[in-house]
């Protein structure tokens, strides 16, 4: 079926913008009906890669148009479960894409067209695309560039690329994007930046070592000539010294295999400049120019030769717990310098638990820490505040005591 459709697809000299959605909308429901991931991956490779049968650039940008404006529209209705299938399909587009770019040259023209295309659709703030499908496409991008254009993009190439995520940084209002943006691109910059570096020097050495051989080959072999001696094989016959050579070359295939692929090539003081020239502008938050002055720092000290250390995200958490603990130390200082200053020679301090005034209501009762407060008076013992007054009897009473009679009291 997607092999009549490719041929349909030459056939025609172009399809309009909303025949494009219609076609998307089927192809991705196809993804969405495919459940084995061996077919999955197969169907996404046959789907991205129906964008070599539009002949123009435009029709190959349209399909790319409606492509990611499919995935915005009918990303909030995936579940979880197919995700990782439309992630791949992601994936696989955006490479094609750059597949498309680069047999076409890498022109500049086409180069400028598409990464437009992908920041209008994806990262603009009126495209409506998810957080997911941003975050993702961010984290992918500089994966994709290196597995199609590291062999052959130069540092200027490579910087024309990455150009306008330094002006969506530093002009984005969403903290996502900015996140995103400096820790995918960036800071994926800085910390490929040795490999860069590594495979730099080992195409150095390649040239330099196929130099000296090419000079010792034409040296041994003025030197047979003169001998009248026949020039030997490079290979070497079995047994000899040099037989153990192919086991060196074993053992540095195997540390290819271990060492990073291609990486690209940055011109990190370019870059550095760029990114200031972007963030120092008036218009720029001031959240996104301080983080971008990090990754300014980061890279000129890559363009003087130095590699900044990367902070492990244990020991930055807990820097940050400890600089916490250490403004409520700072906050809370004040008061124990208080508590410290009237213990030595100041008011006492009320006892735990009390408040100013529970502690005055016990300083007129005569009850509380300070002893001065109140005076026991004789026959105040056991009493409690101030003494009260004797009570009076009663009239009839008084006349009975003083006849020397008793009350007569009810038994």
């Amino acid at each position: 079926m997607m092999t009549h459709s490719s041929l349909n697809l030459q056939k025609r000299s172009g399809f309009t913008h909303d025949e494009l959605l219609k076609v998307w909308k089927g192809l991705f429901y196809c993804m969405w009906m495919q459940d084995k991931p061996l077919l999955q991956e197969e169907l996404g490779r046959t789907i991205s890669q129906l964008i070599h049968a539009f002949q123009s650039a435009e029709a190959q940008h349209l399909f790319l148009q409606t492509f990611w404006q499919t995935i915005n529209r009918e990303w909030t209705g995936i579940d979880r479960l197919r995700l990782d299938k439309y992630y791949l399909l992601m994936r696989m587009v955006l490479n094609e894409s750059l597949t498309a770019l680069k047999m076409r040259g890498w022109e500049e023209r086409q180069t400028e067209q598409l990464l437009e295309l992908l920041t209008t659709e994806i990262l603009h703030p009126d495209s409506q695309a998810p957080n997911g499908v941003k975050s993702h496409f961010l984290e992918i991008f500089l994966e994709e560039l290196t597995k199609v254009g590291a062999d052959e993009l130069t540092a200027e190439q490579n910087l024309r690329f990455i150009d306008p995520f330094c002006r969506i940084a530093a002009r984005t209002e969403e903290p996502l994007v900015l996140h995103n943006i400096t820790r995918g691109i960036f800071e994926t910059i800085v910390e490929q930046a040795p490999f860069a570096i590594e495979d730099l020097m080992k195409e150095l050495e390649e040239e330099e070592d196929d130099e000296m051989s090419e000079g010792d080959e034409e040296m041994s072999a003025g030197k047979e000539r003169e001998r009248g001696q026949d020039v030997p094989s490079k290979k070497p016959w079995k047994g000899s010294i040099h037989g153990t050579e192919p086991d060196v070359d074993e053992e540095q295939g195997e540390d290819d295999e271990d060492s990073a692929g291609p990486v690209l090539q940055f011109d990190y003081e370019a870059v550095a400049n760029r990114l200031f020239e972007v963030a120092s502008h008036q218009s720029t938050p001031s959240q996104n120019r301080k983080r971008l002055y990090k990754v300014i720092r980061k890279l000129q000290h890559l363009a003087e030769g130095f590699f900044p250390e990367d902070e492990v995200p244990e020991k930055a958490y807990r820097s940050l717990q400890g600089g916490r603990r250490e403004r409520k130390a700072k906050k809370r200082l004040p008061k124990s310098r208080l508590q410290n200053k009237t213990g030595k020679g100041g008011k006492e301090d009320p006892p735990p638990g009390l408040s100013p005034g529970s502690e005055r209501m016990r300083r007129r009762r005569g009850v509380g820490p300070n002893p001065t407060a109140h005076q026991e008076q004789p026959g105040d013992r056991g009493r409690r505040g101030a003494p009260r007054k004797k009570r009076r009897p009663q009239g009839g009473a008084r006349a009975k005591v003083a006849s020397g009679q008793e009350p007569k009291t009810q038994q």
